[in-house]
């Protein structure tokens, strides 16, 4: 220490108040007494602090909700595709491709008798199809219109994870001779025919007269279909009854996607290959010419996945600017925290503070402030995601991870922004320090 330094400190020691000197004297190297005078120095200015704190909090509480929301979207798909049923290939037209050329100069397309042709491969559980319109449904006095009318196969409950809750599914002789019967959704079941049992009675689909042989079980609404509101009849019925005759002169058998089981030992992939080789020669055509695509439930997942995910990196950006701010908030109020308590810094400088004292002083009031500001965060952030959910359509999934993201984010803010504040601090000149009023 030099002699203008110890006749400083002399003087401090004689001037100082007694309140200054007990907290100067205290700042010897020791982490809890620094952490208690940093403490100090937060909830001096009460309000301050809070301020400085919200940018903080805000972008703490931001990215705990925005990844909880992501991460909710992401299950509800997920859900849904695999409510489709389990172990899936979804062929289906790629009209935008315009289709290929086949055999006769023909259009390719997908019609309802490429189902046996999907079956003859090796590792196919089962295939269905479905063809929908709108029909007006009468049981008794109650008339029920634009009822959704689903033809399909006799394979759809298995595929298609429909269980039969009474009665039964038609079967594959049905389906043959267009057998006039139907099944009934739990919800429409209830509409027609109330706390009545269906089975055994008539309906009457349009003009033609059905047979209620079953009701399905309670499946709820999956990706756009509300199941439980959906009449069941076989596909060769819907072709030969319910379907407008300018659209069956036009489109045939054609339809829109084919559903296809896979065995869970088979080799998916192998399976798809073969099931292109077949069709490619059915249709007379090479695999490459063939206007359809086939994906797998994770194919789908992992595309939805991708969009979900480049929603979640917008809204990451938008907490990060948020943490940014909150980060040059701390900055600026630990600036003039060190512009006011210059004096101060001077009185334990005089008494054998280093500037590492100094500067750790400081640097852990920053830290205090990010901290204590991403607790509060954090809370907010899980109480909103829960609120948020439970208010809204969206489902909203916690992420444990995000958490300690938004956390760990909040202290390196603290201790980016923090340190230069520190530093300077650190860097005063004692006898200045000491004469600045």
């Amino acid at each position: 220490m030099t002699t203008a330094q110890q006749t400083a400190q002399a003087g401090v020691l004689e001037k100082a108040e007694g309140g200054d000197l007990e907290t100067a004297v205290a700042t010897i190297i020791n982490p809890l007494e620094i952490s208690r005078i940093a403490w100090e120095g937060v909830v001096r200015n009460k309000v301050r602090s809070l301020l400085t704190m919200l940018g903080v909090i805000i972008g703490v509480g931001a990215v705990i909700i925005m990844i909880a929301i992501s991460a909710g979207t992401e299950a509800t798909i997920a859900e849904q595709i695999e409510g489709l049923g389990s172990n899936l290939v979804f062929i289906q037209a790629s009209f935008g491709r315009g289709g290929a050329g086949g055999g006769g100069g023909d259009q390719v397309t997908l019609v309802y008798d490429d189902i046996a042709v999907v079956e003859s491969v090796g590792g196919v559980a089962g295939t269905t199809v479905d063809q929908t319109t709108s029909q007006t449904v009468k049981a008794g006095d109650v008339t029920l219109t634009d009822v959704p009318l689903m033809g399909t196969t006799p394979d759809f409950p298995e595929v298609r994870d429909v269980a039969v809750a009474d009665g039964r599914f038609f079967n594959e002789n049905e389906l043959e001779r267009s057998t006039k019967v139907a099944i009934l959704g739990a919800a429409l079941a209830e509409q027609l025919f109330g706390a009545a049992n269906p089975i055994g009675q008539s309906i009457t689909v349009g003009t033609t007269k059905l047979a209620v042989i079953g009701v399905a079980d309670e499946k709820g609404i999956v990706g756009n279909t509300d199941f439980d509101s959906l009449l069941y009849v076989p596909i060769t019925l819907v072709f030969d009854k319910f379907l407008p005759t300018q659209f069956r002169q036009f489109a045939g058998d054609r339809v829109r996607i084919i559903y296809v089981q896979v065995e869970p030992e088979a080799d998916m992939e192998l399976v798809i290959q073969q099931i292109q080789l077949k069709l490619a020669t059915s249709k007379d055509v090479t695999v490459d010419e063939l206007p359809f695509t086939m994906q797998t439930q994770q194919d789908i997942i992992d595309t939805e996945g991708a969009t979900t995910e480049a929603f979640r990196n917008l809204l990451a950006w938008v907490a990060g600017v948020s943490l940014l701010v909150g980060g040059i908030g701390i900055m600026n109020i630990m600036l003039v925290s060190v512009t006011e308590r210059t004096r101060e810094i001077g009185i334990r400088q005089s008494v054998g503070a280093t500037p590492n004292d100094i500067r750790l002083q400081f640097l852990t009031e920053a830290l205090m402030l990010s901290l204590v500001g991403g607790l509060i965060g954090v809370a907010l952030g899980v109480g909103g995601s829960f609120l948020f959910g439970s208010t809204s359509d969206m489902r909203t999934v916690i992420v444990p991870s995000s958490i300690a993201l938004a956390f760990g984010s909040a202290a390196a803010v603290g201790i980016f922004f923090g340190f230069f504040p520190a530093n300077k601090a650190a860097q005063l000149d004692p006898i200045e320090a000491l004469r600045h009023e």
